[in-house]
């Protein structure tokens, strides 16, 4: 065919070694229904078998910084090249009427704020949109804008399909990086469904105080006088037996971590919460018995 004489052929290369890339920490690029939404997305528009080199990318750790911002993404990855390549995304933002009527409609359902800002996205969340003629994630591929700067013809090419993978699993950790990439942060986005008056984002309605009947105002405690000789002020009197009450390790290990999720772009050979939980593990028992008097911080390993 004249076409294949026209466009230059390039070797199948293969890339170097990139040290502190992003690796993909699920096989399936995010376990959300949004994360897989963004991914069914990018392969509805049958945009060629580099998308399979890119989850290779995106497994291997290739891909070196991803910087999110309103409507584009930039990152570097790693290829054959010493120079990493330089990746640009733009989305197709929403307009300040479009996202006037989309914040219309989340604050008529309180449960929509609500899973959001418990780090989940409202599986309707979609016919809300569309109740607004609008859509969250991209329609079509003319609402994507790629390039990079490798010498590869195709766009996208491998090293843009690898930051795709990658954006969905930072999806599954931070639902709100979607409307980012749409035009409207998480601090804007709940700032205006708090100015809506949505009870879900926190902010409780001021209640006026009674006024005080001053005849059946209970009298305040009598304070404790603070000793006036500095030494007894500064020396710490004898505790209590109990004063520490019952001490032992927690129920549950990093639940804080837990809660908070997986770390953004996390570069580990492991998954964030597994590198750090037995650490904080040990950092438990290890406390538990330097108070005890047990052992002195000994550290396992």
């Amino acid at each position: 065919m004249w076409y294949r004489d026209f466009y230059p052929r390039f070797a199948r290369s293969k890339p170097r070694e990139a040290k502190g890339g992003i690796k993909s920490q699920s096989k399936s690029f995010g376990t959300s229904w949004w994360a897989k939404r963004w991914i069914s997305v990018l392969e509805s528009f049958q945009i060629g078998a580099r998308l399979g080199r890119g989850r290779s990318y995106a497994r291997r750790g290739q891909v070196l910084s991803i910087d999110i911002d309103k409507g584009h993404v930039k990152a570097k990855v790693q290829g054959s090249r010493p120079k990493p390549y330089d990746i640009t995304i733009k989305v197709k933002t929403l307009s300040e009427p479009d996202w006037t009527k989309v914040v219309k409609e989340l604050g008529c359902e309180a449960r929509f704020a609500a899973k959001l800002l418990a780090g989940e996205m409202p599986e309707d969340i979609e016919d809300l949109f569309k109740k607004a003629r609008l859509s969250l994630f991209p329609e079509k591929l003319g609402d994507l804008s790629t390039a990079c700067s490798c010498p590869d013809w195709s766009n996208p090419c491998k090293h843009i399909a690898a930051v795709y993978y990658l954006l969905g699993e930072e999806f599954d950790r931070d639902p709100f990086l979607i409307f980012k990439l749409r035009g409207l942060s998480r601090e804007e986005l709940l700032q205006r469904l708090g100015d809506s008056g949505t009870p879900a984002t926190g902010k409780k309605p001021k209640r006026k105080r009674a006024p005080v009947d001053e005849r059946k105002a209970k009298p305040e405690p009598v304070k404790e006088v603070l000793p006036t000789d500095p030494t007894s002020f500064w020396r710490m009197g004898t505790l209590p037996d109990d004063f520490f009450g019952d001490v032992q390790a927690p129920p549950v290990t990093a639940a804080l971590l837990k809660r908070l999720g997986s770390f953004p772009f996390w570069r580990g050979e492991q998954p964030f919460l597994a590198t750090l939980e037995p650490i904080y593990r040990q950092a438990s028992r290890t406390g538990l018995d330097v108070f005890l008097g047990e052992g002195a911080g000994r550290v396992d390993g």
